[in-house]
């Protein structure tokens, strides 16, 4: 089973709803969008990422013949079953692009299409979506804590499973991470490597010496060294006496890493080492369970730390393992829906995102209108699909990477911080928009 096409991963209530929908003959269009309910209390902006893969996802998607013959031993009605053969996406996806800050009650995604077709992408369209977007706004936290420092996603092993830590290395990059220690990633993405040696290397050699002279002739162009197995400072020293020799080989130390302890005062003294003995050039780099609020801290106390590696925490979003995200239906068969559940309304009809810019190049504000409306600011909800296919090849992930760092250079100071802020971000809707909300809440029962 590929699960970069299957439709069977999906939750059971989109396979009753859907054969619910061919036995009443339903199949007008719909149109759906997802977006953010609330922010979690840490977060002051999301970063919109994971579209890539949702588009190649809706390109390729199907069921393959034994997957129907499985649903056929599930009870399934055989014209459900019939129609499942040649089952494809043909609809329209308007969307923004990878990158963009975005606020809460604002579509990030917006699809149209026969309502079986828009219905059953909805679980992985959310996954999807969903995981990147949580891991992007998680990894951009850390970017503006730690300005200018080398950023590596080190999260692989603490991830929940294959695909969230090859996603989540993805989605630290284009949220402005440096690199990633998970190989796969690099391979898949184009994303630069980075990675030393785990302790047992040096458990497994007599002496901490012979340890980082080996490793050093076997990874010549990768010469990091891990110096707190045992004392790190000593370690140091250590490294600072073999120094002439790795010289002799041609190898050049790129840094020292330090994984453990106060990092702040190790990385002092390593410094003072490492500068003493004209090994101005040599790095540190540091890692062990770090989050941006520690990454903050070590900035502001001036720790000489060149770079971090962040695995945990990043991986899997820890302080803020979920968004209250959800992909809703706004209109069908040409009449603007809207759900009214006590906590859960929607907005009704199809939608579009303006934003609004001040003088000095800051986002001020947010417009959600009904498509069509015309208002001042720039358009957020681009086209991206039309009958199922791409109007565009593949976004290079490198162009998502410099689109974040330009919409997070677009924030206001007091939205780059670490802290919630007195007052969210202003995301307004437009005249028409309420009117509409309000003339349905008078005319649906």
């Amino acid at each position: 089973m590929n699960l970069e096409s299957t439709l069977l991963l999906t939750d059971l209530y989109e396979l009753t709803m859907l054969q619910g929908y061919v036995h009443a003959g339903m199949t007008e269009r719909a149109v759906f969008e997802l977006f953010v309910r609330r922010l979690p209390k840490s977060r002051n902006f999301l970063v919109a990422a994971g579209l890539e893969q949702v588009l190649a996802f809706l390109e390729s998607a199907r069921f393959e013949p034994e997957e129907i013959d499985w649903l056929a031993g599930q009870g399934f009605r055989p014209e459900l079953l019939a129609s499942l053969r040649e089952f494809r996406f043909r609809g329209e996806v308007h969307a923004m692009p990878e990158g963009t800050v975005c606020f809460p009650e604002e579509p990030i995604l917006r699809v149209t299409a026969p309502i079986p077709e828009a219905q059953i992408f909805e679980s992985r369209i959310m996954n999807l979506l969903h995981f990147q977007t949580m891991i992007a706004s998680k990894a951009a936290r850390s970017v503006l804590a730690a300005p200018g420092k080398e950023l590596v996603d080190f999260g692989l092993r603490r991830a929940h499973g294959a695909e969230a830590g090859l996603y989540a290395a993805r989605a630290a990059f284009l949220a402005g991470f440096s690199a990633t220690a998970t190989v796969l990633a690099g391979q898949r993405f184009g994303i630069p490597l980075s990675g030393t040696m785990a302790h047992s290397f040096i458990q497994a050699h007599d002496s901490e010496e012979e340890a980082f002279l080996r490793f050093a002739e076997a990874n010549p162009e990768r010469a990091v060294f891990l110096v707190d197995t045992y004392d790190t400072e000593e370690a140091v020293r250590k490294l600072v006496g073999l120094a002439p020799r790795l010289r002799e080989r041609g190898i050049r130390p790129l840094a020292v890493r330090l994984d453990s302890g106060d990092l702040g005062a190790h990385a002092r003294h390593v410094r003072r080492i490492l500068d003493q003995a004209g090994l101005t050039d040599v790095g540190i780099f540091a890692s062990g369970n770090l989050t941006e609020e520690r990454l903050q801290e070590l900035i502001r106390t001036g720790a000489p730390i060149n770079g971090f590696g962040i695995g945990t925490s990043l991986d899997t979003s820890a302080d803020a393992p979920y968004l209250d995200c959800v992909y809703k239906l706004e209109e069908y068969a040409g009449k603007p829906r809207r759900k009214r559940s006590e906590g859960k309304a929607t907005w009704p009809g199809c939608k579009q995102v303006f934003r609004q810019c001040s003088r000095d190049g800051k986002i001020a504000s947010d417009l959600v209108a009904l498509e069509g409306e015309d208002h001042p600011g720039t358009p957020l909800l681009l086209p991206v699909m039309r009958e199922g296919k791409r109007l565009a090849p593949p976004e290079p992930l490198r162009s998502a990477r410099e689109r974040a760092a330009r919409s997070l250079a677009s924030l206001p100071e007091d939205l780059r911080g670490l802290l919630p802020v007195a007052a969210p971000y202003p995301v307004r809707f437009s005249a028409k928009l309420d009117a509409l909300r309000r003339t349905l809440e008078r005319t649906l029962a």
